[in-house]
């Protein structure tokens, strides 16, 4: 019980400046995008192994390969908490803005109880949630799914660790928000998903036709 008590007060907390999370939310977005573009994360361009020096790493002496293994580990596990980061704090945003469209009982009991939404800020927010919004499922999906593509670049093994970091940083948003998410939520996570298996489809397509 005690448990439960702490992790609505911690969302209660951060739900308690709630006029400002839009914006706060997505200017982490776009500062975690900024980080990933300023190659503060790792992308790859084609090309073939021997343009790409991969052929030279091979005749590196153990420690110096044993120290690239090591860091590309490190890489990994910072992109899966970059992207977890991510997915926690968007959902944050879309939340908001769905009890901001919906007067939803318990997200208002959670912001203090003191929270109104007036007119305007309820009608921006219906649309926000709305099918071609900011904060709907089309629109956010494929900011998770391209956010995951940024830090790995076009790999299909790393992009499969990417979405389970992608649902793992669901969990710990449902964790932290004290119940299911909205249908929103699940529908997002749904649509992101299959972003995904799209994108694996047409890996394996592309492969099949390179092989022909």
């Amino acid at each position: 019980m005690s448990m439960e008590i702490n992790g609505i007060s911690s969302v209660t907390q951060y739900f308690s400046n709630q006029e400002n999370m839009d914006v706060s939310v997505k200017k982490a977005e776009e500062q975690n995008v900024e980080r990933v573009q300023n190659n503060e994360g790792v992308t790859y361009e084609r090309g073939t192994a021997e343009e790409n020096g991969l052929y030279s790493k091979m005749k590196m002496n153990k420690a110096d390969r044993t120290a690239i293994a090591e860091q590309m580990k490190a890489d990994m596990e910072e992109n899966k908490r970059q992207l977890m980061e991510l997915v926690q704090k968007t959902l944050s945003g879309q939340v908001g803005a769905y009890g901001k469209a919906n007067d939803d009982n318990f997200w208002k009991t959670l912001a203090g109880g003191k929270y109104t939404v007036d007119a305007a800020t309820k009608a921006q927010a219906q649309k926000d949630v709305g099918e071609d919004g900011y904060w709907g499922v089309k629109q956010t999906a494929q900011r998770l799914f391209d956010f995951a593509g940024a830090l790995v670049g076009d790999d299909v093994d790393k992009m499969k660790d990417m979405q389970k970091a992608m649902e793992k940083g669901f969990k710990l948003a449902t964790k932290a928000w004290g119940r299911e998410l909205p249908k929103i939520s699940q529908d997002t996570l749904d649509a992101a998903n299959k972003l995904f298996k799209n994108y694996y489809k047409f890996k394996e397509q592309e492969k099949n036709a390179a092989e022909i």
